[in-house]
């Protein structure tokens, strides 16, 4: 007897392993970010030139004004993972004293807490580090 292969059915499972998994890939685009946005951000300030350093505090989305620096932040996150959470921030900074318009931003980025040598914030008289997030 000859055994004949039904496609068909081949093409179905074909067809259902494509369906599914155009769904997980919608599913985990669509599905809720692993982070949290927070509504203020922490930072620490280090003016190099007196050793003075400050932590301030910031609204996200608000303008703040440090000496002559305009520090923005636009999003801030903490992780969901318990075991070693991670603080980003989206953050804008402008030296008010620079009337350069082609220089708009002196640091325009994320910044990291855990590990702020990623993204530095590289400037002249100031280092700025992200502490932390919080509603």
């Amino acid at each position: 007897m000859l055994q004949t292969k039904n496609t068909p059915l081949g093409k179905a499972k074909v067809y259902i392993l494509i369906f599914f998994s155009y769904y997980l890939l919608i599913t985990n685009s669509l599905s809720e970010n692993n982070s949290r946005s927070e509504n203020y951000a922490v930072l620490t300030i280090l003016d190099k030139v007196n050793s003075q350093s400050d932590v301030i505090e910031i609204e996200v989305g608000m303008e703040y004004k440090f000496k002559n620096l305009s520090i923005n932040i636009l999003k801030c996150n903490n992780s969901k993972f318990d075991d070693d959470p991670e603080v980003t921030a989206y953050m804008q900074v402008r030296d008010t004293v620079i009337k350069d318009d082609n220089m708009v931003f002196i640091f325009n980025d994320w910044t990291f807490a855990s590990s702020p040598s990623i993204r530095p914030f590289d400037h002249p008289v100031y280092d700025i580090w992200l502490k932390k997030c919080y509603s």
